[in-house]
């Protein structure tokens, strides 16, 4: 059974469509992180690092509502036929999906928080029809026009399909989803990121997509990816989501772990100053 975490009336369930490494060394990745920091999040999470490469977990989540809905976040890395670049293939997500007994007809909602290929990968089947027949694939207005401006391709695989068959949603910002998840625009890795909230009195989980990628941002948020669409931008974005709540959880889709505490601003300015 994958792991999962329950806040309040919602299970949010980790589904895991593989593991791999990225494509070149992490340093690259995160020019200004120095040797202390590398050593600190290494500790914190040793299954990141394996022969001295940075290895990556790609997962979607699962958001199960007391009531029986299901809303899906992210879709993955996709099969053998996904417009991959660089993540490895095929996935497992179906398989994920039936061991936490999830049909995929019964998702109504699919949330991408972005239109990077290793978090849309499932989205559409091999016929080129939505891999959730009965879904509205929820996207930021500003995703996809982005996405239709720079990449024809994808927009044409994915976005052209959606929109032809009435299951393209797109939204401008914040949207309630049920009571107690709302998405919120997280902009900045790409032009229309999102991330996923889930309160419940004074506990919050953010499904996080690409927000942070690596436990050095956890670590100093302030700390830049190299292939942030927009790195001031998305700095704003993750220290205004990790300092919105005292006690927070974040899904990851990255990390070797799937759920992590945010660590609190004073334990993080701690870590920086050592």
């Amino acid at each position: 059974m994958p792991i999962s975490k329950t806040i309040g009336d919602v299970t949010v369930i980790a589904l895991e469509d593989g593991t791999g490494p990225f494509f070149e060394p992490r340093e690259v990745a995160f020019p200004a992180a120095d040797p202390r920091l590398w050593a600190e999040a290494d500790q914190r999470d040793p299954a990141s690092v394996r022969d001295g490469s940075w290895q990556l977990k790609f997962r979607c989540f699962a958001l199960r509502f007391d009531d029986g809905r299901i809303i899906v976040v992210d879709a993955g890395i996709g099969p053998a036929s996904a417009p991959s670049t660089w993540a490895p293939l095929p996935g497992r997500l179906p398989d994920e999906l039936a061991a936490a007994g999830i049909d995929r007809h019964d998702v109504d909602t699919v949330v991408l928080t972005h239109v990077h290929t290793d978090h849309v990968g499932w989205s559409m089947d091999a016929d080129g029809a939505a891999y959730f027949p009965n879904a509205r694939y929820l996207v930021q207005a500003a995703e996809v026009a982005a996405v239709e401006s720079c990449e024809p391709t994808l927009a044409q695989w994915l976005l052209a399909p959606l929109r032809a068959a009435g299951q393209l949603a797109m939204v401008d910002g914040t949207c309630r989803l049920a009571p107690g998840a709302a998405v919120r625009a997280t902009p900045g890795h790409t032009p229309g990121h999102q991330s996923v909230v889930v309160t419940s009195g004074e506990e919050a989980l953010v499904v996080t997509g690409d927000l942070l990628v690596h436990t050095v941002q956890l670590i100093d948020p302030t700390q830049p990816y190299h292939y942030d669409d927009d790195p001031a931008l998305a700095r704003a974005s993750r220290i205004a989501l990790l300092e919105s709540a005292s006690d927070l959880v974040l899904a990851t889709s990255h990390l070797g772990e799937p759920f992590v505490r945010a660590i609190q601003t004073g334990e993080a300015n701690a870590s920086r100053r050592r």
